[in-house]
């Protein structure tokens, strides 16, 4: 099982281990539409900010071990990780914000993805960063059409 299902699985055990503890204890919870409005976004940046502090990660590993051409990528990746974070808070929320984060998200996505790509072939967590963005600038674009 690849590090990036292992990591969906585990989220998805915990929620449905949340959810489940919610419901035996009789709590009530009512959902008033951002959470279903915005659940492909909000998904989406999930994944990519999985995926982004892998390759955050790795970056600097390699960037220790003397592979400057790495430091753009690792900045690029800094970056995504503000702007999805903030995306999936907003968006969670049901802001009216998220539609124009979203436009700039795609932006940072779009360039993250382009910098990851020049990468992917000798580092799967570039492969899978840009995959990501890929997806995210996509649910962005969606939105804001």
């Amino acid at each position: 099982m690849e590090r990036r299902e292992l990591l969906k699985s585990a989220a998805a055990a915990t929620i449905a281990a949340i959810s489940s503890t919610a419901l035996a204890e009789g709590h009530e919870h009512h959902h008033h539409g951002g959470a279903k409005k915005y659940a492909s976004l909000i998904a989406s940046s999930g994944d990519c900010l999985q995926t982004g502090e892998a390759c955050l990660a790795y970056c600097l590993v390699l960037l220790g071990n003397g592979e400057k051409e790495m430091a753009s990528c690792a900045q690029s990746v800094n970056e995504l990780l503000a702007v999805c974070s903030a995306l999936q808070k907003l968006a969670g929320q049901d802001s009216k914000n998220t539609t124009k984060l979203a436009k700039l998200a795609a932006e940072v996505c779009a360039d993250c993805e382009k910098e990851c790509r020049k990468h992917e072939k000798k580092h799967a967590e570039c492969k899978a960063c840009a995959d990501s963005c890929a997806a995210c600038v996509k649910e962005c674009k969606a939105l804001a059409a």
